[in-house]
């Protein structure tokens, strides 16, 4: 009996070893240019504010009309700070990177530029390892944006 319970045991952490193992290194690069990022890939387990409106990738960025882009930047530093495991890789006066890390290992690059003109925080949200993310990264961008407003509002 005991070693019937044992294989599925065993088996069940040599798989999460696997995947834990697995991580693949952060993209090369983020952006083609300074407001663009790089285009998702065809597989369904990335979200960007700079998709095709109609498409299923398309998020809306985060707004923050009339607060100052610096104050937005501040507010989104704070929010990202807060968040159960999330990093900020990068924080440039423009551009943020931050990855947020799974219970099993898996990490998503999510990555902020700052349009001061137009008043918004585009957003891009992938996932580095697998091909299908369950709604993750959508879900993970609109409890930022909600965070992000309701900290946006207590300032205002």
């Amino acid at each position: 009996m005991r070693r019937l319970l044992f294989k599925p045991f065993a088996a069940a952490i040599v798989m999460t070893s696997g995947v834990i193992g697995c991580a693949s290194p952060p993209p090369k690069q983020f952006t083609r240019s300074a407001d663009t990022f790089t285009p998702c890939s065809s597989a369904p387990h990335c979200v960007s504010s700079q998709a095709d409106k109609n498409g299923k990738k398309y998020v809306a960025p985060l707004a923050f009309k009339p607060a100052s882009a610096a104050t937005a930047r501040r507010v989104l530093l704070d929010v990202l700070a807060a968040s159960e495991n999330a990093t900020v890789e990068r924080a440039e006066p423009r551009f943020i990177h931050a990855t947020f890390r799974s219970t099993l290992g898996f990490v998503d690059d999510v990555t902020f530029i700052v349009q001061p003109k137009a008043a918004i925080i585009d957003v891009k949200s992938s996932s580095r390892l697998g091909y299908y993310d369950f709604g993750v990264n959508r879900k993970r961008v609109e409890q930022l944006r909600a965070r992000f407003n309701a900290q946006l509002s207590a300032k205002a």
